[in-house]
Formats: structure tokens, sequence, C-alpha cells
């Protein structure tokens, strides 16, 4: 069966992306940073409201995933809340300094999340190399890798998608980063079985009034009173994209 996940950075979201017919929910907080670990008021509120899988990120902070000792301590704690709220997967990554996966860390994750199945995000894409890496996610029991073949974009990546997904056995691969309505038949007519995007669209705040020239972040050009949210609309659309292949394969 073909599989959407979808990138909701809030329950609104995620309630929206359900009800338009998506698989599965990657859970996360700071769209800006490219997805943190959500709170703990956004993980119980995930549990009592969405019926779909859902899937948090475990991701300490912005930047690249090599993380300090203090860093991965609240990774494992994270982990194990998160498995007490009953979640029946994560989303994590580790990697060490020469950008090859963080066994000895990677190990001690697998056994905390025992019982949950792991994906292995986009901390792939800044793998050194990305076969090796494959090998490696597989021999620990990870059920899937969020990757865009190590491009900016799923799409510039595809060739390498292709390669992964006929690695078999191993790891799902699922394609993520710039996986949208206008190129999602690209991705299934090279095999994947699984793709991740964010579906949004851009709204405006429902604030009159505005303060100008103040801005929350470091970049000043940010609009403040606008943000990215998911759009039932091109979820059910992508979903109902991939329904026709599921039928094709049948």
């Amino acid at each position: 069966m073909l599989t959407l996940e979808i990138c909701c950075y809030g329950i609104d979201c995620a309630l929206t992306a359900q009800q338009a017919g998506a698989d599965r929910i990657e859970l996360c907080s700071a769209p800006r940073e490219g997805g943190l670990t959500p709170s703990a008021g956004m993980l119980s509120a995930a549990r009592a409201e969405i019926t779909i899988p859902v899937h948090p990120i475990v991701r300490p902070r912005g930047g690249d995933f090599c993380y300090s000792a203090r860093e991965f301590s609240l990774m494992k704690s994270d982990i194990a809340i998160m498995r007490e709220l009953g979640f029946p997967g994560v989303v994590l990554g580790a990697l060490d300094e020469d950008g090859h996966i963080d066994m000895p860390r990677m190990q001690q994750l697998m056994s905390l999340c025992e019982g949950m199945a792991v994906t292995f995000h986009r901390a792939f894409d800044l793998c050194h190399n990305p076969k090796r890496a494959l090998d490696q996610l597989a021999g620990l029991g990870v059920a899937r890798v969020l990757t865009s073949g190590q491009q900016q974009s799923a799409e510039s990546g595809i060739v390498l998608l292709r390669e992964l997904n006929a690695s078999t056995p191993g790891p799902i691969i699922m394609a993520g980063a710039g996986v949208r309505l206008s190129n999602v038949q690209k991705f299934l007519d090279v095999g994947l079985q699984e793709l991740h995007s964010s579906a949004s669209q851009r709204i405006a705040s429902p604030m009159r009034y505005r303060k100008a020239g103040v801005s929350m972040g470091s970049d000043v050009d940010v609009d403040e009173f606008s943000r990215n949210c998911v759009d039932g609309d091109i979820v059910g659309a992508m979903k109902s994209v991939m329904q026709v292949g599921d039928i094709r394969v049948a």
C-alpha cells in the first residue's frame, strides 16, 4: 500500500491532514529549524485527538546531527516520554564527526525505541556514504529512511532514491523535501512506496493590529503575520494520485 506521511507543526495541521486522508503524521515544532521535538502539550494533544499513526520527531536543536552528551541525554528522555504516551513510532537520527551513522548512540536509541517503528530522518542526507549508511541502518532495525536522495530536493535526488529503494531487504525509502502534488507521480514511477510532504499553504494571521519593524527571530525579513499550514485540498489530491497508483499495482 502506498503511504502518504504529512509533516505537521501543530495539532490543527495534524487534524487537517487526517481529515484529508493522510496515512501518517510526522509531528514537529519549529518549522524554521526544519523540525524539532514537539512540546509535552503537543504530544499529549496528539495522542488524545489524532487517530492515524503519529510519529514525533526527536531532535533537540537545529543545525547538524552531531550531538553533545547533554543533547543526547535529552533525546533519550524525550523517547521515554513518547514511548510512555504510546506513540507507535518516532523520527530520529545521529551522526558522528565524520558524517557516518553514530552507531554506539543509535544502538542506545534503538534499544529505547523497542516496540516503536523508527524513521531515520534527513540526517541521512548529510551522511558521507549513503549506501554504507543504509546497510548500517538495516542492521539496526530501522523501519524507514526519510531522504531527499542527498540533494536539496527529492526530485533532484531521484536517481539515488531509486538505487536505495532497490537495495532490499532493508528500511523503506521514503522520499521527502519538495515532494508535492506536481511531482508525486515521478516518485511512484521509480517504485517508491512512501512519500513525505508538508502539503502546505501560506495563510495570513487573523490579527488586525500589526506592529511593523519587529521580528521574533534573527531574520528581520520574515513576515511574522503569516505562516505555513497544511492544505487539506493538497493532501486529498496527493492521496488520490497515490490511490490510483495502488490500483495499478494491484
